[in-house]
């Protein structure tokens, strides 16, 4: 069959979207990482199908895989999946959508794109030493501060901490981090990915919050990744926090049609 689809990413974190309103796309974990390939496929950080809403009151659901074919939630995804919906639907402001992990609510500010997030219980402090926080916000976060992010050996120390015992089953993502100038500026080793990525949605709503929780910052924060900065607004509540958004650029590469 021939397929359709966009190419968009957010900050550098790419992703296929695929019209999947009829419900025809046939999905299988070797078509997902066929896609995802950047050898073999079109190539991203994920695939995402848009589909027809499961929840009264919303206007869609985000069905998101990892190149390995697993599901999570992905803030960067989401904020390019409510773009690309946004143009199927005459440039809609705003739309509330349904992911693996709940509601969400979606908007234009400008030229950026605004996601919520679910509320976080519990920002863990100090899990594997003093400069290691834990953080699960639809995604796992593993966040550790370091002198500079630039010098971390990442594809080494990134699969060490992200195949630790204490993650188990799972795994975490792994998200190296240091404050500057009341900027936290971040890198990212992102299971199912199994690689660096320029840019993480969930990782960057995860820093801020660790970055909160140390007084390393204030809300807004403002997160810079190797694909570009995002701001994250945050309400710390006792442990936790609520109030979440992540919000950022998004833009799209290409469009295109591949026989699968």
């Amino acid at each position: 069959m021939e397929l359709h689809f966009a190419k968009w990413h957010g900050t550098g974190n790419d992703f296929i979207l695929i019209d999947d309103r009829n419900g025809s796309f046939p999905v299988s974990d070797e078509i997902v990482r066929r896609l995802c390939d950047r050898h073999f496929g079109v190539g991203s950080d994920g695939l995402i199908l848009i589909q027809a809403p499961r929840q009264d009151g919303t206007r869609f659901h985000m069905e998101f895989f990892n190149p390995d074919a697993s599901h999570s939630f992905c803030g960067n995804g989401s904020r390019c999946a409510f773009a690309f919906w946004s143009g199927l639907n005459d440039a809609a402001a705003s739309a509330t959508f349904t992911a693996i992990d709940g509601v969400h609510h979606s908007e234009w500010r400008k030229e950026l794109v605004a996601i919520t997030l679910r509320d976080v219980t519990e920002i863990i402090r100090c899990t594997d030493g003093s400069e290691v926080d834990f953080v699960q916000n639809g995604s796992p976060h593993e966040l550790v501060w370091v002198d500079d992010p630039g010098s971390v050996a990442i594809m080494t120390d990134g699969p060490r901490r992200r195949n630790a015992p204490a993650h188990a089953p799972g795994g975490t993502n792994v998200n190296f981090l240091r404050a500057r100038n009341g900027v936290v500026e971040m890198r990212t080793y992102e299971r199912g990915v199994e690689a660096e990525t320029m840019s993480c949605g969930t990782g960057v709503v995860a820093a801020a919050l660790s970055a909160l929780a140390r007084g390393q910052a204030q809300a807004p924060v403002a997160v810079r990744t190797p694909g570009g900065t995002l701001s994250v607004e945050a309400l710390l509540n006792g442990d936790g926090a609520s109030h979440l958004c992540l919000i950022g650029p998004v833009a799209e590469v290409f469009t295109g049609t591949i026989t699968i």
